[in-house]
């Protein structure tokens, strides 16, 4: 069976509220096992023996069942999360600074052709995550990138941590 992580978007902002409990729940009736969540930020993870489009969709569908509209939600794999850990670029900023936005498929081309960076924002595309760094940190910044929109972000304390517990379920 495959660990896959799942990122929920616009998850526990904006009034859409999701105890990690009822989430576990809901993977769990998807037939998903060794749920487990990580913070209230929507993050779980999962076994399954589906493939990654088929536990997107699933799981999209049943909160959008919930929500009266779906989230969106991003799939990745062990070895996905890990890498994208890995190749984190900026060495020197801060990781709580460093946010990985994930996306539903591959970034356009054209991904950071309308960036607006007021504060100093730096942004890399690799495949289907948006690296950018937030000098001033993401809640101050006044960074417009169109390409963000579909995605959710996590910082990269946060990437490194579901690599790290998505490799301890693959024991």
């Amino acid at each position: 069976m495959t660990v896959y992580i799942a990122l929920l978007r616009a998850v526990n902002v904006a009034g859409t509220a999701l105890q990690m409990t009822e989430l576990k729940s809901i993977c769990e009736t998807l037939g998903f096992t060794d749920v487990k969540t990580y913070i209230q930020s929507g993050n779980v993870l999962f076994r399954s023996d589906e493939a990654e489009a088929e536990v997107a969709e699933k799981l999209d569908d049943a909160l959008g069942r919930k929500f009266g509209k779906k989230p969106g939600v991003m799939v990745r794999s062990t070895r996905e999360m890990e890498t994208i850990a890995e190749n984190a670029p900026f060495p020197d900023a801060k990781p709580n600074f460093l946010l990985v936005h994930f996306l539903p498929e591959n970034a356009p081309n054209e991904a950071l052709d309308k960036m607006v960076a007021p504060d100093g924002e730096e942004a890399v595309v690799a495949g289907r995550e948006i690296y950018v760094h937030y000098p001033v940190g993401s809640g101050k910044s006044k960074l417009k990138l169109p390409a963000l929109k579909p995605g959710t972000s996590r910082n990269l304390n946060t990437v490194r941590k579901l690599a790290e517990m998505a490799r301890a379920m693959e024991g």
